[in-house]
């Protein structure tokens, strides 16, 4: 083999290998890093428990989560400074998502990223939050970007396993989505899991989409009572 075709070889393979080195790389330059110097964090929503009071308390307290007022700079400024701490916090992403809608902008004043900027950040922190996921499909799909909604609803499921509740918030985003026949293969999984709340059949039954599930051997349409908690309400 000469030094040419080697050397195309590895950067065949190097490319193959590492794409995701790239996409972070552009994903930091184009919405920064997820840490830096004299930085708080960022901790994980989920598990870092003890870490996030000191944030809420000075940042994201409730007036600033309803948008009244802010609590140490705008209102732009804690939530930024929220995300910045904890990139995965469900209700600052909310939070940031109507602030933007209030101010009819895509980058709130105070904060120095974009909505979406905020959920890539979030995404690269913890590409398993599958709530964080969901979240940036309900702001994808009020914004008509349809095939993105589907992209991160389709990455929501596989990872979804035998969890009922994923499916059926998955169901409800895909009805939103004008997926019926997808939100009623959610709505089924969910039953058969366990989970038989009205919520997602009488949607479905409302446009004449709902279809009884086929009987399932030995299936309890008891709701589980462990289980990922439900997205915080909608904006």
């Amino acid at each position: 083999m000469t030094n040419r075709r080697i050397l195309v070889s590895l950067l065949v393979s190097f490319l193959i290998i590492a794409p995701s080195a790239f996409a972070q790389a552009q994903s930091a330059a184009a919405c920064g890093p997820l840490s830096g110097p004299g930085q708080y964090g960022p901790y994980d929503f989920r598990t870092d428990k003890a870490k996030l009071p000191i944030v809420l308390g000075a940042h994201f307290t409730p007036e600033v989560e309803a948008l009244v007022r802010g609590k140490s700079s705008s209102l732009g400024g804690d939530i930024d400074y929220t995300l910045r701490a904890i990139p995965n916090h469900p209700n600052a992403l909310f939070s940031m998502v109507r602030l933007a809608e209030k101010e009819k902008t895509t980058q709130p004043r105070g904060s120095r990223y974009t909505v979406d900027c905020w959920f890539e950040r979030a995404i690269r922190f913890r590409p398993d939050d599958q709530i964080v996921r969901m979240i940036y499909t309900t702001y994808l799909t009020k914004n008509n970007r349809k095939p993105e909604a589907m992209q991160q609803l389709a990455i929501v499921l596989t990872t979804a396993d035998d969890n009922a509740f994923i499916y059926q918030n998955v169901g409800i985003l895909y009805f939103d989505l004008g997926e019926f026949e997808l939100s009623l293969i959610q709505a089924h999984k969910a039953i058969e899991l366990g989970l038989n709340r009205p919520v997602l059949r009488e949607k479905l039954q409302s446009v004449g989409k709902w279809v009884e599930p086929a009987a399932i051997d030995g299936a309890s349409t008891a709701e589980s009572p462990a289980a990922t908690p439900s997205m915080p309400s909608r904006p």
